[in-house]
């Protein structure tokens, strides 16, 4: 049990480790006002990636209702967690890096939310989300502002990310437009993040 869990260690993106519940509550009491301010709507197909403990794929489920929301994550143990949460949802046990290829179809929407701050392949991983996205698809990200972090405090503790790994949305615009994803909108996410809405050509 001890060497899986040192390899599942191993592929975990850095700083990307799921928070503790009571927090991340606090910061997101309500993910589903955040993901009407990034369009999610009926009918979309929608990829939560990195999904975590399905905190915010329980809310993709209700909004993109009747359409197919995708959780994918890497830890078993969370992907559980997120099954219990939304049982109509389904699940992808893989690495985000493979997405081209765990995929059965082109879906109209990806999510990540607090993670895309981690991965050492940006562009790697943006093009994965490119080749799944159907045309005029979008991509949601959501990061942290680029603050120091002590100046991002939850329940009186510094959370979120060294500071050095924030980035500003327009270093993620960078990223994307080289795999055909454009700028569609960016969204304030009180009070340290930001959406950032990317749109398939």
């Amino acid at each position: 049990m001890a060497e899986r869990s040192a390899n599942l260690e191993a592929r975990l993106f850095p700083a990307t480790v799921m928070p503790d519940r009571d927090w991340w509550q606090a910061l997101w009491p309500n993910p589903a006002e955040v993901l009407q301010a990034l369009g999610v709507g009926a009918g979309l197909s929608v990829v939560d990636l990195g999904c975590g403990d399905g905190h915010f794929t329980a809310a993709l489920a209700q909004l993109a209702a009747p359409g197919r929301v995708t959780g994918l994550d890497l830890d078993p143990a969370l992907l559980a967690q997120a099954q219990a949460v939304c049982p109509h949802c389904h699940w992808i046990l893989g690495d985000a890096m493979a997405l081209s290829r765990l995929l059965p179809e082109a879906v109209d929407y990806v999510l990540m939310a607090n993670t895309f701050h981690g991965v050492p392949d940006k562009a790697a991983l943006v093009r994965e989300v490119a080749a799944v996205l159907k045309p005029g698809g979008r991509f949601a990200v959501v990061n942290w502002h680029p603050l120091p972090r002590e100046q991002t405090p939850v329940l009186g503790q510094p959370r979120g990310p060294r500071t050095e790994l924030r980035l500003a949305p327009a270093q993620v615009q960078a990223v994307a437009e080289p795999a055909g994803l454009r700028l569609a909108s960016l969204v304030e996410l009180p009070p340290y993040h930001y959406g950032i809405l990317l749109q398939k050509h």
